[in-house]
């Protein structure tokens, strides 16, 4: 289980998470939803350990992650994959290199400099692309491929850590509905085969409740609603976004607080 227990992130004056206490158990799939700044990037950057809590503690089965340092810190990063919305791969490099970056914790430096990869190594590589399907993809450079089949590499590059955890901050961002609808489905059935923990930023209240078994919800920082996606009222939505609460919930139908189902397209 992943506890955050009373959690704050402050720079300098700006207060970026404001005393955020939340449990998950594994294997659920959580969406974190709300506006631009409301903190949720920080959130997963915390859970992951590239940027420290200012207050509070992160741990993962009883374990206080948000202390670890050197090699234990390093097996944090291998347990507790992230996936980014530029995607993050090298370009010049083909896809099965790309994800195969993701073995380095489980290989010698030297092996990865001189891509003198292990039969296992390339055999758990060309698993995840084919379980992704986009094995056929495996010798093409990373930068001749759509947005889509790029954050479908970073995902498998994630996978093949054999992580516990998935944390993906606005992977389809950037992406077209078709390919989000991918991205999300690969995240999906990851999570469902194989019953790893994923939380995923998303932007999209249509996205959050058509893939989430449960949505947090963040505001200036702190987690104002915690639920089923079902309960996402139209009254927590402007909770949430504000002035851009109808962006969000243009093509949604939202309950409204007595919980019948309102048109808002």
């Amino acid at each position: 289980m992943l506890v955050i227990d009373g959690v704050s992130k402050r720079f300098d004056k700006h207060l970026a998470v404001d005393n955020l206490s939340v449990s998950i158990p594994k294997g659920q799939f959580v969406g974190v939803i709300g506006r631009s700044g409301a903190g949720k990037s920080t959130l997963l950057r915390m859970i992951n350990r590239l940027a420290d809590p200012s207050a509070g503690e992160i741990r993962w089965d009883g374990r206080v992650v948000s202390r670890l340092q050197g090699a234990a810190l390093r097996d944090w990063h291998r347990r507790c994959a992230m996936i980014f919305q530029q995607f993050n791969l090298v370009g010049r490099l083909d896809v099965l290199t790309n994800v195969l970056m993701g073995r380095l914790a489980h290989t010698t430096s030297a092996r990865a400099m001189l891509k003198m990869w292990k039969l296992e190594d390339r055999s758990i590589a060309m698993a995840a692309l084919d379980q992704l399907d986009i094995a056929p993809l495996a010798p093409r450079r990373a930068d001749h491929l759509s947005g889509g089949q790029q954050q479908r590499v970073a995902i498998c590059r994630a996978l093949v850590q054999e992580p516990e955890i998935i944390l993906a901050d606005e992977p389809v961002a950037s992406l077209d509905p078709r390919n989000a609808k991918v991205v999300m489905d690969a995240l999906q059935r990851i999570n469902r085969h194989f019953g790893l923990t994923v939380l995923v930023n998303l932007h999209s209240l249509d996205l959050a409740r058509g893939y989430c078994d449960r949505v947090l919800g963040m505001a200036a920082g702190r987690l104002v609603f915690d639920g089923a996606p079902a309960a996402l009222t139209t009254d927590v939505t402007h909770e949430l976004y504000g002035m851009e609460a109808h962006e969000v919930m243009d093509h949604a139908e939202m309950p409204n607080v007595a919980g019948a189902v309102v048109a808002t397209a």
